[in-house]
């Protein structure tokens, strides 16, 4: 396990665990332990947190743990558990500035109030800004990236700096440094820019698209949203459907029966190792039988059980 400089000779606010349960903070309910978790404060406070780490600690973000699975023999190093009920939302200049702690339904919900447009579709997704800047989420149209003026990242060192969209290699549900690499550092907020619009009807369309979702996505059931990138000019769901995988189950884990690209853990008695597996086992059928090789949208992270040492 990675040491930590003693917290006594650091004036942080955050908390921190250690060997912490990662399941209860992931969607899908699955998933082994960190070796450290750290709850921040605030921007400030998880800077300050960056600098007592040893520089070759592994570091990772999470949000509210959609699109994310956990495998099994858990985190090497410290997790950043980012979701922030608290975060800060505002208007500044013209543009809506929000903390990547943030709920994007939050989000949604606020750039309507200001009279804002296109922003709705944020509220069809289930993670935090933070998650939705790094995967460039998006769903009924709409994607992170198109919506962003500039954005706040905090480094490994503990130094905050502001960059824009033209500093990344943005494209379907990827965001990377120019080079190729994935992005540096932690996201921490962003600057929006939405169009003008009516309140009222933008209130009214977010409804809509709740709706939608309730009517047609497993959310009684604990999932991480989509499964897999939609390929060009075709659905991953009709795809897997069409392969009669619908309701198809390894262990604890099963195809959802009311979304194809949707994989639930409907007795919550699913493991890591049984989502993937399910995964692998989808993606084999389809690009045997459809040719088309479906690419995860799922961030994939840890060590099976029993690998390497505790």
């Amino acid at each position: 396990m990675m040491m930590h400089e003693p917290l006594s000779h650091v004036a942080l606010r955050g908390t921190l665990a250690h060997d912490a349960p990662l399941a209860r903070h992931t969607t899908w309910r699955v998933g082994g332990r960190a070796d450290a978790l750290y709850v921040p404060a605030d921007r400030d406070d998880l800077a300050a947190f960056l600098r007592t780490l040893p520089a070759h600690e592994p570091v990772m973000a999470i949000g509210l743990g959609s699109n994310l699975l956990v495998r099994d023999g858990g985190v090497r190093g410290t997790v950043i558990l980012m979701h922030n009920p608290g975060a800060m939302l505002a208007v500044q200049d013209g543009l809506i500035y929000a903390d990547a702690g943030l709920a994007s339904p939050k989000l949604a919900r606020f750039a309507a109030l200001h009279g804002c447009a296109d922003a709705e579709f944020l509220a069809g997704i289930p993670g935090t800004v933070g998650g939705a800047l790094a995967m460039n989420a998006g769903c009924y149209g709409g994607e992170t990236w198109r919506c962003v003026e500039r954005v706040e990242v905090l480094g490994r060192d503990g130094t905050f700096a502001v960059r824009t969209p033209r500093d990344y290699a943005i494209g379907y549900r990827t965001v990377a440094e120019r080079d190729g690499a994935p992005p540096s550092g932690i996201f921490t907020a962003a600057w929006f820019r939405f169009p003008p619009g009516d309140a009222q009807a933008a209130r009214a369309r977010i409804k809509a698209l709740l709706g939608q979702r309730i009517a047609t996505q497993p959310l009684a059931q604990p999932n991480a949203g989509s499964v897999f990138r939609n390929p060009p000019g075709d659905h991953a769901a009709r795809l897997i459907e069409a392969c009669g995988l619908k309701g198809h189950a390894i262990g604890g884990a099963q195809v959802s029966e009311k979304h194809a690209n949707f994989i639930v853990n409907p007795a919550r008695a699913a493991r890591a190792a049984d989502i993937e597996a399910l995964i692998v086992h989808v993606r084999d059928v389809v690009r045997e039988r459809t040719g088309v090789d479906l690419e995860p949208e799922v961030r994939i992270v840890g060590e099976a059980e029993g690998a390497g040492a505790r």
